[in-house]
């Protein structure tokens, strides 16, 4: 190679060497931070746990730290003067992600400053469902075994937020029952039925096992947990057909979990606080829907409890009671949040038969309709109405007095009453709102009023 040739390429193999270290002793590189997802799984390879704890900071929302021994927490961005959220999902019967998995996360951390720890166990939840029961146990001794290295760094118990859902409802109860029901709080979205409604209080959540557990519930004919398992039991739509649901078998597999999932959704909106989901306790759902729990009074002190980070779910009363049933309503499509108001209707005399009145609110293009029933020889009847606007914003109320069914002749019957309405809670009658003069009704004729309700 002649001798100029020969300089140019050692000139040439010289600039390339500066370019790939550069001045190094000058600036050192920033090591580049790992971002771990979740695992998927093969449906054969199911049932061996190969847990992940994976950190989520509101610094960095969508990359997951892989943080499984105490040096990985210690590197990581985990802040031990934050609270910590542990979220847990469920059976996976395909082996792969939860699809809700990510907007969950990117949701609670805008609405807590704090450390959220996702709880990857797709290889063991995956395949055959009592497969992933059996799993549960080996899964809360490995959460608790992590929560220590956690403790170790100064966090405290009453820090630490379990959110499960289905199946990891019950690995956080049994997470808790291993830390003497004194991590600070668990969540369970929709605790899973099958196998828990007889399970023993060791194998389940309860509300032992948390300074305080709450519990949604979506699909308590199905999927879900029938039974209340916390301090406080929300039985959203009665705990179970959600609206918006499919309910034909033909809608496969949403028609299998949209109840089941639905906990889940409506969680993501508390945390987005569009609205508040207010709930009310009573002895069952048709006593609710009958206007027969209009207000907090018993047991909570007119601090009714309401679904979200709130602390301890806005009941203020010590020492809480125990596996009170509460119940609301919602809308089919997310945001789901709803404004229940009281709706009554007093005769100005007794008739010999039932009087079934249809009663719709109406604002924006947005209907909700509530039926009463006034039972024979009385005066009065009510119930609850769920609309997506609060009620200053109702323009207008229809009245539908029902027809006998005659069928041989038009049915002419009048009745003739007074109709009001409160939003609830309803602690004192002064937000009653009452049509000035009473209202004629004929049966199957709809009457339309308008109502006006200055805003606060």
């Amino acid at each position: 190679m002649p001798p100029g040739l020969w300089e140019r390429h050692l000139c040439s193999w010289g600039l390339l060497l500066w370019l790939s270290i550069g001045s190094a002793g000058d600036a050192p590189s920033t090591p580049q931070k790992m971002c771990t997802d979740f695992q998927n799984v093969n449906l054969l390879q199911g049932t061996n746990l190969k847990v992940q704890f994976l950190l989520f900071t509101p610094l960095d929302p969508s990359c997951g730290q892989l943080v499984q021994e105490n040096s990985d927490i210690q590197n990581s961005g985990f802040n031990a003067t934050l609270g910590t959220k542990l979220l847990i999902h469920g059976f996976r019967a395909l082996g792969t992600k939860p699809s809700w998995i990510d907007q969950f996360i990117g949701t609670l951390l805008r609405a807590a400053n704090a450390n959220v720890i996702a709880v990857d166990w797709v290889y063991g939840s995956t395949g055959v469902y009592f497969s992933a029961v059996g799993n549960v146990v080996k899964l809360g001794l490995e959460i608790s075994r992590f929560l220590r290295k956690l403790l170790e760094l100064g966090v405290p118990e009453s820090s630490i937020h379990i959110i499960g859902v289905s199946l990891g409802a019950h690995v956080g109860g049994v997470v808790g029952h291993l830390y003497k029901g004194q991590l600070g709080r668990i969540t369970g979205l929709d605790p899973a039925g099958p196998e828990y409604t007889k399970a023993s209080l060791e194998e389940r959540l309860d509300p032992g096992d948390a300074l305080f557990v709450e519990a949604v519930h979506t699909d308590a004919d199905n999927l879900g947990i029938r039974i209340p398992v916390g301090h406080v039991d929300y039985f959203v739509n009665g705990g179970q057909d959600q609206p918006g649901c499919p309910t034909f078998i033909h809608a496969g597999y949403s028609y299998l979990i949209c109840d089941h999932m639905r906990a889940v959704h409506l969680y993501i909106s508390a945390l987005e606080n569009s609205c508040p989901f207010v709930a009310f306790p009573c002895v069952n759902y048709k006593a609710f829907l009958a206007g027969q729990c209009l207000d907090c009074f018993n047991p909570f002190l007119l601090s009714c409890p309401r679904i979200g980070l709130m602390e301890q779910s806005s009941v203020k009363i010590e020492p809480l009671p125990k596996e009170v049933k509460v119940f609301l309503l919602t809308t089919a499509q997310a945001p789901y949040c709803v404004h229940h108001s009281l709706v009554e209707f007093y005769l100005q005399k007794p008739r010999n038969k039932d009087t079934l009145i249809s009663i719709t609110f109406l604002s924006s293009n947005v209907t909700s309709l509530a039926k009463i029933t006034i039972p024979r020889q009385e005066l009065q009847g009510k119930g609850v109405i769920a609309h997506a606007n609060p009620q200053c914003q109702i323009n207008q109320v229809k009245l539908k007095f029902h027809s006998s069914h005659r069928v041989w002749r038009k049915d002419r019957t009048t009745i003739v009453g007074k109709f009001c309405t409160a939003p609830l809670p309803v602690n004192d009658n002064k937000k009653m709102v009452c049509f000035p003069e009473p209202v004629t009704l004929q049966a199957s004729v709809t009457v339309s009023f308008d109502l006006k309700i200055t805003c606060v």
